[in-house]
């Protein structure tokens, strides 16, 4: 009972952070839509002058921010204004947001549609209709394209930006698949979130990557490395990824820890479901333990326990022994962080299963340019580090055992 009031708990906490991320989504979208409609008005008057040459249209501030509520609370806007610098007065009518509209239809249905089926052309009116009203039907096919056109120059810029100027001391990186489907393959994102020595996770690199090959993670990894970031103190990830094979080739000084969330899955999929309570707490046996030492011999045991009748389970444990154990060697106040791609499995869980229901609507950039928003979105409820200033120590090389800095027998003897 209580791990089913736990998992509900969890449950509700991402469908809560879900709905923030949402919220924030579809505020940045409204705000990009309201841009791209009164460029549309100006360009109606471009070829109209005053005396004096200048444009007789001109845009003329914001109207006062306002709230429309929604099925997920307060989405905030603000309408631009425009004036006439002579001649007849001319106003700008939003056709997304009318002066005087306070309330929405729930969006609990329509915003799934503003991030998967919306950014499609053809689905984009509907779903805007479904989050301001009817009187979005004046949302013209043009003024999708340009709105998909700021996601992709968004993402482009963001690509391409410079990452010396931090020092980067952990990343964390999984292959994120989804629904849609092109051609024989399919689409999977590859991820990459760092830690900068100040404690703070930022998204670094998205790539359609195909499928989680090792060529594919050297691009990514390469393009990371031309852009400034150097080798991270420490990587992890998934033990299947071929990313391994690229980071020792690319950051070979970076060590590396394999998640525990992903392992535990791994070795419980190769044993009866009926013995999955025992072995999934014997496993945690494991990580749990306070020092490398006590984890070794939980490790045997866990070993020594099913090697036997279940010799799959107990290989793929050993096979990855030393990278499971690898955060022993870093502050102890880091651990948690540590063991998991919890930051990217958090973030981007939800987009498997509701690609899944997009039925093709989705291109393979525009499914990108969802989640790098969905990821901007997420940066900004992102926790620093806990212990966040042991991080200087593990970049200038400080050894740790069982999580306590080391000390030297000079420092000690003095």
């Amino acid at each position: 009972m209580q791990e089913r009031t736990k998992t509900e708990q969890e449950d509700r906490g991402r469908t809560d952070a879900l709905t923030d991320l949402i919220r924030s989504g579809a505020q940045q979208l409204l705000a990009h839509a309201l841009k791209v409609e009164v460029a549309e008005l100006l360009a109606t008057y471009g070829d109209q002058r005053d005396e004096q040459g200048h444009a007789r249209v001109v845009l003329s501030g914001h109207h006062p921010t306002r709230e429309i509520q929604t099925g997920i609370g307060p989405v905030t806007v603000q309408v631009p204004k425009v004036r006439s610098r002579q001649g007849e007065p001319v106003t700008f009518h939003s056709a997304l947001v009318p002066p005087y509209v306070r309330k929405t239809a729930s969006l609990e249905a329509a915003i799934p549609w503003l991030y998967l089926k919306g950014i499609s052309t053809g689905e984009m009116q509907p779903a805007l209709e479904a989050l301001v009203g009817p009187e979005a039907k004046g949302l013209s096919a043009s003024t999708v394209a340009r709105l998909k056109q700021i996601w992709r120059e968004d993402y482009d810029r963001w690509r391409h930006r410079r990452l010396d100027a931090d020092q980067w001391v952990y990343i964390w990186v999984d292959g994120i698949y989804s629904g849609l489907r092109a051609e024989t393959q399919r689409l999977c994102a590859l991820v990459v979130i760092g830690m900068n020595v100040h404690g703070e996770k930022h998204l670094l690199a998205m790539e359609d990557g195909i499928r989680e090959s090792t060529q594919s993670w050297r691009e990514v990894l390469l393009n990371l490395k031309t852009r400034g970031l150097t080798d991270p103190a420490l990587a992890i990830g998934d033990g299947a990824l071929g990313f391994w094979a690229a980071v020792e080739e690319v950051f070979p000084g970076t060590r590396h820890q394999r998640c525990w969330c992903h392992k535990t899955q791994n070795v419980l999929n190769t044993l009866p479901k009926s013995v999955h309570p025992k072995a999934k707490q014997a496993l945690q046996e494991i990580w749990r333990s306070e020092t490398k030492g006590l984890a070794e011999k939980a490790f045997d045991v866990f070993l020594a326990t099913y090697e036997l009748k279940y010799p799959k389970a107990t290989a793929c444990l050993q096979k990855d022994r030393e990278a499971l154990l690898m955060f022993y060697t870093f502050p102890a106040a880091h651990w948690p962080s540590l063991r998991t791609t919890n930051p990217i499995e958090s973030t981007f869980g939800t987009i498997r299963h509701r690609t899944a229901r997009t039925k093709g609507c989705l291109t393979r950039d525009g499914l990108l340019h969802m989640m790098f928003k969905l990821g901007q979105c997420a940066e900004k409820t992102w926790r620093r580090l806990r212990g966040f200033r042991e991080l200087a120590k593990v970049i200038a090389g400080i050894r740790f055992t069982d999580g306590i800095e080391e000390t030297t027998t000079d420092s000690v003897a003095a």
